[in-house]
């Protein structure tokens, strides 16, 4: 198992790392050129500019077993394609159940979107609480991917 993670903006690689390090399991981040990544536990991949380079690459990459760690639902539903398993930063699990709600969601908020002259309001800041509970789930996802 590896753990995988679109790294580009991401504000939880440090907690999948600390995780991930202590179950012995090894993290990939993935950037594209725009982002400089440093660890002294993972592997970073950077790859190429280019609007879906890092998600074609982490896709490529991961495998049935591994876990995916992204905000995109579109990445997500090929990680669980692939027989992956992938968590949202917020810690909510992408499922074979949800992830085509998830999809349409997307599909909708992105036509309101264009159609509308007004700017949407973008997510609230991260707090603590927010790391807690990512941390949490990843665990709870590390646990029940190492009994599969």
């Amino acid at each position: 198992m590896t753990v995988y993670v679109d790294a580009d903006a991401c504000p939880v690689t440090r907690i999948v790392e600390k995780i991930a390090k202590a179950h012995d399991i090894p993290v990939t981040l993935l950037c594209d050129t725009n982002h400089v990544l440093s660890s002294d536990y993972s592997e970073v991949r950077v790859i190429g500019a280019g609007s879906d380079a890092v998600d074609i690459a982490l896709i490529n990459l991961c495998n049935r077993g591994d876990i995916v760690v992204t905000q995109d639902y579109g990445v997500a539903a090929l990680a669980l394609g692939k027989g992956a398993h992938a968590i949202h930063q917020s810690g909510r699990w992408y499922t074979d159940e949800n992830i085509d709600g998830l999809l349409m969601e997307r599909h909708i908020s992105k036509k309101a979107r264009r159609s509308s002259k007004h700017h949407l309001k973008g997510p609230a800041k991260r707090t603590a609480e927010d790391d807690s509970r990512f941390a949490e789930s990843f665990e709870r996802m590390i646990r029940e991917a190492l009994n599969d």
